[in-house]
């Protein structure tokens, strides 16, 4: 099985995968400082968990934005599970399309393996939302060229922001509204949760609708990341949500390199 690494700026994901099904996954927050023998620990105790051991893994591919906790991450690879990790974006494992962008180099290596994947799973012209800490819209064409995008806050980051530079609001849980509730709130926790919540979808709404003219032909949008599933039900902008986009791009990435190896 390949052991697919998505170090991203909150959380690293671990995830086992077998082809192209993923069998199961471990979220941990990314903290740079930790070492290659703290991973190596909290990930051998949830493999057995899990049913798998060490020597089930026969691969290690690795996506990070966050250049400082690489290292440790090729540590507990080669020193944990006795593989030379490949790094998404490195020979041998580059990217396979075309970043039609002013600067390629400076694209997120997140970005550039949700493109690939979401050109696997869908045909046409594509606009990948990505609700991480940042809250990414990627355009890629028919032929999977990544053409550019957009980034905005995440939600938690604009929550974090009100609640620490206004004294007297309140640290709230970004939930759907429930019910037949309107968009006049009569307390302060409705009145923020209205504004977050639905004043997020309005960005995206209006985002993704200004996207699709300037590609001037129909584009599936594509969402990713925890939050997706609670616009979902709020919003009809979503043609597609793949929760596990990145992982799946990095066993695709990890299938190619191997075929063409």
């Amino acid at each position: 099985m390949l052991l697919a690494i998505d170090a991203g700026n909150t959380n690293i994901v671990f995830a086992l995968v077998q082809g192209r099904e993923i069998k199961t996954r471990w979220r941990i927050a990314t903290d740079p400082r930790r070492t290659a023998d703290e991973y190596a620990v909290w990930l051998s105790q949830l493999l057995t968990l899990e049913g798998y051991q060490r020597a089930d893994v026969e691969g290690v591919i690795i996506s990070t934005v966050v250049p400082r906790a690489l290292h440790n991450l090729e540590v507990l690879s080669t020193k944990y599970f006795g593989h030379e990790p490949l790094i998404a974006g490195k020979p041998p494992v580059e990217w396979g399309v075309a970043l039609d962008v002013d600067e390629p180099q400076s694209l997120g290596a997140d970005r550039a393996v949700n493109t690939i994947a979401a050109h696997a799973l869908h045909a046409g012209d594509l606009i990948v939302i990505d609700f991480g800490t940042a809250t990414t819209l990627d355009v890629s064409d028919f032929n999977g060229a990544y053409k550019g995008g957009i980034i905005a806050p995440g939600i938690n980051l604009s929550l974090d922001a009100l609640v620490n530079a206004a004294a007297k609001l309140p640290r709230i849980a970004i939930e759907a509204p429930k019910g037949n509730v309107g968009v006049i709130g009569r307390n302060t926790v409705d009145q923020m949760n209205i504004g977050i919540y639905w004043g997020y979808i309005a960005m995206i709404e209006g985002l993704v609708m200004r996207m699709k003219a300037e590609i001037g032909r129909p584009a599936k949008v594509v969402a990713t990341g925890g939050l997706a599933t609670l616009f979902e039900q709020h919003t009809d902008v979503f043609d597609a949500i793949e929760p596990d986009l990145t992982i799946q791009g990095l066993a695709i990435m990890w299938e190619r390199a191997h075929i063409a190896g």
